[in-house]
């Protein structure tokens, strides 16, 4: 059951056994707590519930400490719900530590990505600016609208300026470089979603890469 939470510490640099150089995202991982169990009979399919980061009584909501002193669990600031094939053996107040994964593993990690409030065309979908001339009178303009008479209205899906980023984003088939259990922490090769301090979710990749 290779699942955890994570807090996102920031981006550096490691080198390999050959010197290489391999940039790696540095993430906070566990300990989780186990908070919940979902099942097949109950609720239509397997899952974890996992708590992470400590937090005070009064910075939770009523029924999040209630659902805490129910299982008789110290609260938990992050809650995530991970869906596994099978719930043997796990049982509720089991800690997830950063161990579950080792260096070589592949990992799948979701996270919500940057706002960027709101952009224009160029911008947040990539178009092309019309010609900087002053006499076009066109410059990052998003284009055309459609016909005038029929169907005389913008399509669904047309590209315009709007709000950019704050979206979940997965990225797939990370590989893992090291893990620290003194620490807590796991460096991944690459970019993961978010800003510093954002809340990840760590799991076994689903797909394998070619």
């Amino acid at each position: 059951m290779k699942t955890i939470i994570g807090k996102k510490i920031g981006m550096t640099q490691i080198f390999d056994e050959k010197g290489y150089v391999i940039p790696v995202t540095a993430i906070e991982a566990g300990p989780c707590i186990v908070a919940q169990i979902k099942s097949t009979d109950v609720d239509g399919y397997n899952a974890i519930q996992l708590g992470f980061g400590d937090v005070k009584d009064k910075h939770i909501n009523k029924p999040e400490k209630g659902h805490f002193e129910k299982l008789k669990l110290t609260d938990k600031k992050h809650l995530r719900e991970f869906r596994v094939d099978s719930i043997d053996n796990v049982k509720i107040g089991d800690e997830i530590k950063v161990d579950v994964f080792t260096a070589g593993d592949k990992v799948d990690i979701q996270g919500t990505s940057k706002g960027k409030g709101f952009q224009g065309v160029i911008k947040r979908h990539g178009q092309h600016r019309g010609p900087m001339g002053h006499g076009s009178m066109y410059h990052r303009r998003p284009g055309s609208m459609g016909s005038t008479s029929t169907p005389g209205r913008v399509f669904k899906g047309k590209k315009l300026p709007g709000h950019m980023g704050v979206q979940t984003v997965t990225i797939q088939n990370l590989d893992v470089v090291r893990v620290d259990l003194d620490k807590n922490v796991i460096l991944v090769k690459g970019s993961v979603p978010g800003p510093k301090g954002a809340i990840l979710k760590i799991k076994a990749t689903v797909k394998s890469a070619k």
